[in-house]
């Protein structure tokens, strides 16, 4: 019985410490509304972050997602998605919170459409400069491809 509890506690000690927040799951709570910008004459989703969300920024975190070529090929900028491309933001019909825009320490090696891969990075939020995506990954590394 004691070797049965030890092992239960081992389990389930090392499932809890090694689990990691679905950042995809946390980007959805975001609730987005139209928003005009005077600057470009046009309305578009302005987000409100969630005080969960908020309080990661600056934190690292870890995300999975597929690799979709709408970014400059400058080596070290990328925009991953929770969909592959036909599904994505730019080509299906997520939303904006399905994406994310990932600023690499160095240059990585070149990915193709598709690609799932894990980076690491701290959270910036963007509600404000239309020029980029809402969430934002810099100072990132690959952890995998």
């Amino acid at each position: 019985m004691k070797k049965i509890l030890v092992f239960t506690f081992l389990v389930v000690g090392i499932s809890a410490f090694g689990q990691t927040k679905d950042m995809w799951n946390e980007f959805a709570k975001t609730k987005f509304e139209p928003k005009y910008y005077e600057k470009i004459g046009e309305y578009l989703f302005y987000p409100n972050f969630t005080p969960e969300l908020k309080a990661l920024v600056g934190k690292e975190i870890t995300i999975e997602g597929f690799y979709v070529p709408f970014a400059p090929e400058d080596g070290n900028y990328i925009i991953i998605s929770k969909y592959p491309m036909s599904q994505c933001f730019f080509c299906g019909g997520a939303g904006p919170e399905s994406i994310a825009e990932v600023t690499f320490i160095k240059t990585t090696e070149k990915f193709q459409v598709d690609d799932l891969i894990t980076v690491k990075g701290k959270l910036k939020l963007n509600a404000e400069d239309i020029e980029h995506v809402n969430f934002i990954l810099e100072g990132a590394v690959l952890v995998n491809k």
